[in-house]
């Protein structure tokens, strides 16, 4: 009656001994490290490998070893200070597209590596660093998209000879004014045949025949979508530049994104990388017209005025001749002429072929490179502080067109280093879809991660002894079996945590804590049942049975509505409350399975083969 088949005890052992295994590599702890990977054009091989040991040992800097891993480098030091010094004479030392980050490098035993086992990654707050919450500006993300039609539909009139006067547009909305009714009634039936994304509506309350068009409702809630999507790829693009080692980048909700940053920090930096907006464009300057005329408020009609870094006013053209997104490579370098900062760039063969027909025939003329960065500041308006976003476009530079330029050039004009590696990450990166604002900013020290972690363990262990002791007293043999369980569970979610390669946090901990306690509420259930069977004159082998197989309905309600919660919490929650909501439902899982299938099967062994046992309960 109380006896499991050969199969179900082999495969609780089996079980048991695939989670030891996979939960040990959380034992050994880890390395202070520093990683170099590759980026576009550099390879990381051996000859990398010598040239930074040797770095490292002119330096006087102790390490462990190097290790070569695929496409990266892994130097492993003896210590947090070694980390650092390492990092910057490696900087300083291997110049070019190198991204070298720090890392923390398990010592996981080689026959461990080799059955995939591999520790669980350790959250930002138990390992240190920077979390950023941060905020897309959808208004300007749809203004963009409708400035993108309006273009379209300029050249559609323009092909179609429709006659306009204007062509406006505000965050909401795209206004075309025309000179009569005739070219306002021919552009809407054209608009509407080539351009299904947009409404469109006469603006019978206009002094001038106007056609007024928005998004419908489907192409703003993709637009919005695209925005967010490109913004999170564009700074996962940032973040691999910057050399941040185990990154975090997620969607929250519709309009905001999660960077996590472990081991950085130095936020001002990372700020400045991430939430610049800043783009290029390239224009041909207009010299045809006067400057002076465009100064006094005269601007003619193709062209717009911007300014020098340097104060000088310049006429360009209001069609944009390249633009960064059709940058492929960027490496800030110097120019080898004048010795001063530059900026090499490589460019899509889509960019190339247009670079290359506008300056095969502008030769002699000259073109400007323009920087825009998007800024934000907080005003004052009808007495509420309301931020506002401007965008501030400066020259950096003008030059002759000498020759046909194609896929490889230089930019020049640049201040400084810093502004030609800076430059040169943001264009290697792709520009932002949409400017993002930091609305939350936390940093974590890596002491106060360790403290994290120390107190993280102690509660865990402390609410464990509590409830092995209890269990001990209560329930004296039995209660033995489940402190077993109980221990096994503990075993089974670190072992899934480190399979699963989740992140644990300290709400993650959390979690772990209350699923300790939670664990033993099925064995509990059991055991009293166990115990009203023997009140009632049941046989100890026929109340064990009873106990097991009548109380597993209860149990299983029990746990599933829970195991409901916690789902509901990882799919509506974000960040933390998702770490909680991970350990908590492998936890119930890993309950079941110990306090039902694990206690019996020990039950079984100890009481299974007596006539007449006396139960321990």
């Amino acid at each position: 009656m109380n006896r499991y088949p050969l199969w179900k005890n082999l495969l609780v052992l089996v079980v048991l001994i695939a989670a030891a295994v996979f939960a040990m590599p959380n034992l050994f702890g880890d390395d202070p490290a520093v990683q170099i990977s590759a980026g576009r054009t550099a390879t990381v091989d051996l000859a990398l490998m010598e040239k930074a040991e040797t770095a490292l040992q002119d330096a006087d800097i102790e390490y462990k070893g190097a290790e070569l891993e695929a496409d990266k480098l892994l130097i492993r030091l003896t210590s947090n200070d070694s980390q650092l010094k390492a990092k910057e004479v490696l900087t300083q030392t291997l110049l070019g597209d190198y991204i070298i980050a720090l890392n923390l490098a398990p010592t996981t035993p080689e026959w461990l590596a080799s059955l995939g086992a591999e520790p669980m990654n350790l959250g930002l707050d138990l390992r240190g660093g920077v979390h950023f919450l941060m905020e897309v500006d959808m208004v300007v993300a749809v203004k963009q998209a409708l400035e993108s039609y309006g273009s379209d539909i300029r050249l559609n009139l323009r092909d179609e000879k429709i006659r306009y006067k204007q062509i406006r547009n505000d965050a909401e909305t795209l206004e075309v004014v025309f000179r009569n009714e005739a070219d306002r009634d021919a552009a809407e039936q054209l608009i509407s045949r080539e351009i299904n994304e947009l409404e469109i509506n006469v603006a019978e309350d206009s002094a001038e025949p106007t056609l007024v068009m928005n998004f419908n409702e489907t192409t703003l809630r993709e637009t919005k979508r695209l925005a967010l999507q490109q913004n999170i790829t564009t700074l996962r693009n940032r973040i691999n530049e910057l050399g941040v080692a185990e990154p975090t980048v997620q969607q929250q909700g519709e309009n905001r994104i999660v960077v996590q940053l472990p081991g950085v920090q130095d936020t001002a930096q990372a700020k400045k990388i991430l939430g610049a907006t800043a783009t290029l464009e390239f224009r041909l300057v207009d010299f045809e017209h006067d400057v002076q005329d465009a100064l006094n408020g005269r601007v003619p009609a193709n062209s717009e005025l911007f300014y020098h870094r340097d104060g000088r006013p310049y006429l360009l053209n209001k069609r944009v001749m390249l633009t960064g997104e059709h940058v492929i490579n960027a490496q800030s370098t110097l120019d080898a002429q004048s010795g001063s900062p530059a900026v090499s760039v490589t460019l899509d063969g889509k960019g190339a072929r247009a670079f290359s027909n506008v300056t095969r025939d502008n030769i002699g003329n000259p073109m400007a490179v323009v920087f825009i960065e998007s800024k934000s500041e907080t005003k004052e308006i009808d007495g509420e502080l309301v931020k506002v976003r401007r965008q501030v476009p400066e020259i950096i530079n003008v030059a002759t067109i000498r020759d046909q330029l194609s896929k490889k050039f230089q930019i020049t004009g640049l201040d400084s280093t810093t502004e030609a590696r800076d430059l040169a990450l943001l264009l290697r990166a792709g520009a932002l879809a949409a400017p993002i604002e930091i609305v939350e900013e936390r940093t974590v020290g890596p002491s106060l991660g360790q403290d994290n972690i120390d107190q993280g363990f102690a509660s865990v262990m402390i609410g464990f002894a509590f409830v092995l002791v209890f269990m001990l007293i209560w329930y004296r043999v039995f209660g033995f079996v489940a402190n077993l369980a109980l221990a096994s569970n503990l075993v089974f979610i670190v072992a899934l945590l480190s399979m699963l390669q989740a992140t644990l946090t300290l709400p993650g901990i959390a979690g772990i804590v209350l699923t300790v306690g939670m664990a033993v509420d099925a064995n509990v259930l059991i055991f009293e049942r166990i115990r009203e069977e023997l009140r009632n004159g049941n046989s100890p082998q026929n109340s064990i049975n009873v106990g097991y197989g009548k109380a597993f309905s209860t149990i299983a309600d029990a746990n599933i509505t829970t195991l409901i919660a916690a789902i509901v919490l990882f799919g509506f929650g974000t960040g933390s409350i998702k770490g909680f909501a991970v350990t908590l439902s492998l936890g119930i899982i890993t309950s079941m399975f110990t306090a039902i299938m694990g206690t019996r099967a020990v039950v079984n062994l100890i009481y299974g083969r007596q006539h007449k046992p006396k139960l321990s309960i």
